[in-house]
């Protein structure tokens, strides 16, 4: 089925990021089409934290409100479907749907999140966004004080570990060999009493998600209250790919300081072009994607 409606701005991905880009330009009387597949990454995730006048609410719950004021602005419609492909077209894009139906705009919005892939470890992916976290902004002040491990690559932890420190004076190091490390990073460690265990995971042992002991390549078995681990990742969509946009060399959407790719009329925001994975981050760089998108629509327009 094809819809005959041109749309101003399809925006694929319906979470923070893009509900805050549709709000922008819902304001600005554009008409917008959300497409959300319905999987935020932080689905698992109890509580939101660090994000102002919504600390320690439910993430559901954030995005339902967020949802309900949007779509208050008759120019904006949403629909729980896929897209699956996009194509440049004469008015700007064509986007495919996994149920079929294929919609028209002239720009796009991708707000689609990553997909962190867990690694093949049993219990682990049960404790993810629960007690295996990945930012101490999001999750530290409910973690400060307890037994906590740290599991990443060396600069990743390097970076995290004074971080953690400052919430937990019980701070363990996990690495695969101590060689990795350098002799006066390893001196910085000790100074700070970041203990180290020098083996792989193989093992969670869990209480619905929340963490009791870690099982180790070495046959020894230690309890941890929280472990941050620091996950590799992929694109929740490969649409951008597809259309030719450019990445990071971690593998995020390469954007300007006004959200825009390599792909003129094509914009990104969230996590899938942010590393600084949070709520109240996704807001911010959804809202200004809505205005940049709405003036630049503005000022085609005005001639």
């Amino acid at each position: 089925m094809v819809d005959s409606k041109i749309f101003d701005v399809i925006i694929i991905g319906g979470s923070y990021a893009g509900l805050s880009a549709a709000i922008s330009l819902g304001r600005s009387l554009r008409s917008v089409l959300i497409i959300d597949g319905g999987k935020p990454c932080n689905r698992q995730t109890p509580h939101s934290h660090n994000f102002i006048t919504q600390d320690g609410v439910e993430p559901s719950r954030i995005n339902e409100l967020a949802k309900d004021q949007v779509l208050n602005y008759d120019t904006v419609e949403f629909i729980e479907d896929f897209a699956l492909n996009a194509k440049k077209t004469q008015p700007g894009f064509k986007i495919t749907t996994l149920s079929g139906t294929v919609f028209n705009a002239h720009k796009l919005i991708f707000s689609s999140g990553i997909k962190d892939i867990m690694p093949d470890i049993p219990g682990f992916s049960d404790c993810w966004g629960i007690s295996i976290i990945h930012c101490p902004y999001c999750h530290g002040f409910e973690n400060k004080g307890k037994k906590t491990a740290i599991y990443a690559s060396i600069p990743r932890a390097l970076y995290l570990a004074p971080l953690i420190k400052n919430l937990t004076g019980n701070l363990t190091l996990i690495i695969k060999n101590m060689t990795d490390l350098k002799e006066d990073e390893i001196q910085i460690l000790k100074n700070n009493q970041v203990k180290f265990i020098v083996a792989d995971i193989t093992s969670i042992e869990h209480d619905l998600g929340n963490l009791k002991s870690i099982g180790f390549s070495n046959g020894e078995k230690h309890s941890f209250e929280a472990l941050y681990a620091s996950l590799p990742f992929e694109q929740h969509s490969q649409i951008p790919q597809e259309l030719g946009c450019t990445f990071t060399d971690d593998g995020y959407i390469d954007v300007t300081p006004f959200q825009e790719t390599s792909i003129k009329g094509v914009y990104a925001c969230g996590d899938n072009s942010n590393m600084f994975r949070s709520v109240a981050n996704a807001v911010n760089t959804g809202n200004f994607t809505g205005a940049k998108v709405n003036a630049d629509l503005a000022n085609e327009q005005f001639k």
